[in-house]
């Protein structure tokens, strides 16, 4: 959440995070970095993508989104105003929950859940698991002095304290430097800890003081959870995402914006030192994405109406070794309100409005080729100076991409072993020969992924 209306949703929210004892990591914990947000599916179709599609893809990871009890409403932001600390949202129950991470975990995916810790919520009435409650009343959990003095609007991004002390978009704003409110947010994780979690993504982690969520973060049963913050970088603003990087990753919203830029009116070859390069964070605290739920609504980044240009970007993103992806899924939209078709129950992708990103072929199959480069350093960069570009990752994998708006035919230089390959973008083979050069045709806005240990399709 961010600078949401109540109505309007255009909240930025962010990534993927980690974190040793005494030290921010690159990616999520394990071998595998790559996190699907299944925003807004229900706990039982999380469970079941998670065996069917998640796991034998090679995601590391599944975000999904609040668990706890919230407002009633049709829209999804309802899911963003908790009313209690129980798991009795939308998406199903304390069972239903501890279920996929149990069912997840089976498969090999770990399980991050959307934290939503720095408000409750905006009105008064029943919540979703039958909690009555006022805005700064919230019978056997919070009440009026646990909230902050302020009651107005955040107006000013160049005041911190206006920032981290008034109200998100009229929500009440909890007092973090509590000791009871740090208390209490902290069994709220480690409860959701018992059952399994082995992440957080804080919501709103920019109107929360850096101090407040490590002191939080001390409470928990593991101090060292994967934990990732979202903190809109403003030019100019008060709060910088940087102040949050000792606590774990923080997402790196620069990163989506400028992609959109540059894969939209601007030149593919700019890339050639895409991160750091462009005064981003460290890669090593940094998560991506390309879209997320917020910015795909308002527009700030690239979505999954942008079609193959959309889908190039995320292929870029997976093969690209910059920071911990996340590679958001959603549904389709025309009211940036509407809540999820069929309350966040998905029988089957691609139905019902359902877009399932995370399962598109071009999409999918990058995730194994980056469990297979992990590590490997860019090599062979190719560019015409336009919007074709290719890289290698070391010996182990080999990309282009070509945002031309006519075919290319060229003879791109690798570091690969001499052999036959898969290109996983189309699954057609392709020969390296003994120097190392792969000769190909791309048409217009189409790659080519090709890595060691796949070479049949």
């Amino acid at each position: 959440m961010a600078r949401r209306t109540l109505s309007g949703a255009l909240a930025l929210s962010a990534a993927a995070l980690v974190m040793t004892p005494s030290l921010a990591q690159a990616s999520p914990p394990g071998t595998k970095d790559v996190t699907a947000v299944l925003f807004e599916w229900n706990f039982a179709s999380v469970a079941r993508e998670c065996a069917n599609t998640l796991g034998p893809a090679g995601y590391g990871y599944v975000q999904v989104s609040p668990p706890a009890e919230h407002i009633q409403g049709a829209q999804w932001w309802t899911s963003y105003q908790p009313v209690s600390y129980k798991i009795a949202g939308r998406l199903g129950d304390r069972a239903a929950f501890q279920n996929m991470v149990n069912t997840c975990h089976a498969a090999g995916v770990k399980v991050v859940a959307d934290a939503v810790v720095n408000h409750m919520s905006a009105g008064s009435g029943t919540g979703t698991g039958g909690s009555s409650y006022t805005k700064y009343n919230y019978p056997g959990l919070y009440s009026s002095y646990d909230f902050d003095n302020c009651t107005s609007q955040v107006t000013n991004y160049a005041d911190r304290w206006n920032v981290q002390n008034c109200e998100l978009v009229g929500l009440a704003d909890l007092d973090t430097g509590e000791d009871y409110v740090r208390g209490a947010i902290a069994r709220y994780l480690n409860d959701l800890l018992s059952l399994g979690v082995d992440g957080f993504r804080v919501d709103g982690a920019k109107h929360i003081a850096a101090a407040d969520l490590a002191n939080i973060k001390s409470r928990l049963s593991n101090p060292s959870v994967y934990w990732k913050q979202e903190v809109i970088y403003g030019s100019g603003e008060a709060v910088q995402p940087t102040e949050y990087t000792g606590n774990g990753d923080v997402q790196e919203f620069r990163y989506a914006y400028d992609l959109k830029r540059v894969f939209n009116n601007e030149n593919l070859a700019y890339l050639k030192n895409y991160g750091e390069g462009w005064g981003y964070m460290n890669s090593s605290v940094s998560g991506v994405f390309v879209d997320n739920h917020d910015t795909e609504r308002n527009g700030s980044t690239l979505s999954y109406k942008d079609g193959a240009t959309y889908t190039l970007a995320n292929v870029f993103m997976l093969a690209w070794p910059y920071g911990a992806p996340d590679i958001n899924s959603g549904y389709e939209f025309s009211d940036t309100d509407a809540g999820p078709p069929n309350g966040g129950s998905v029988t089957a992708c691609w139905q019902n409005g359902w877009k399932c990103q995370h399962a598109w072929p071009e999409i999918q199959r990058m995730v194994a080729f980056r469990n297979a480069t992990r590590g490997q350093s860019v090599t062979n960069w190719w560019d015409n100076g336009g919007d074709a570009i290719a890289f290698g990752r070391g010996s182990k994998g080999f990309v282009a991409i070509n945002h031309e708006s006519g075919s290319l035919s060229r003879t791109y230089q690798t570091s690969l072993p001499a052999g036959t390959y898969c290109n996983v973008q189309n699954n057609t083979t392709v020969t390296v020969n003994s120097s190392g050069q792969l000769t190909a045709t791309l048409g217009a806005n189409a790659a080519l992924a090709v890595y060691a240990g796949k070479s049949s399709c």
